[in-house]
């Protein structure tokens, strides 16, 4: 199973669109994972027009007509995997522990917010991954999405995509 992950996309205040390369990923994966601050229900519903299936929750930055529509947390199975989709964790220091006892019978939880990529494993094996932004690297040398692949209760090819700056 192929999945794109991505987060914190902020369209259309940061950017008017998502970039080509992350359409033809979204084209190409079985399973699309969004991790909050869409801010516009506009790229939820081409997101769902357009992914083979859409796994999602809302972020700070998300408006009532996004919080209608997506959960706070979403939890799925994937590929054998126990997934989790939430946008914040809170701090760095500390997240991994906080994060296993918050999320005890999950094998990945997937977050955005902080738009740092973020690969990291907690005691017990619970897998952390934040995809970056696409659209606002802050303070990051790129803007950034994840790809992976999940099979027989196993997630391989971790990938940390980094785009084109714009105008470049």
């Amino acid at each position: 199973m192929r999945i794109l992950v991505m987060a914190d996309t902020h369209v259309p205040k940061r950017a008017r669109d998502l970039p080509e390369q992350l359409w033809a990923a979204v084209d190409a994966a079985d399973v699309v994972v969004h991790a909050g601050d869409w801010v516009d229900v506009g790229l939820l519903d081409a997101l769902e027009g357009r992914a083979a299936r859409l796994i999602g929750c809302y972020g700070n930055n998300d408006g009532a007509a996004l919080r209608e529509r997506l959960p706070e947390v979403t939890r799925v199975e994937l590929g054998g995997l126990r997934v989790a989709v939430v946008h914040e964790t809170g701090a760095a220091a500390g997240r991994e522990e906080r994060c296993a006892a918050a999320f005890p019978d999950t094998d990945v939880l997937v977050f955005g917010h902080s738009h740092i990529p973020w690969d990291t494993s907690a005691a017990g094996g619970l897998r952390l991954l934040n995809p970056g932004s696409p659209t606002d690297r802050r303070r990051q040398p790129d803007c950034t999405y994840l790809t992976a692949v999940a099979a027989e209760g196993q997630l391989t090819e971790v990938t940390l995509h980094r785009l084109p700056r714009r105008g470049a």
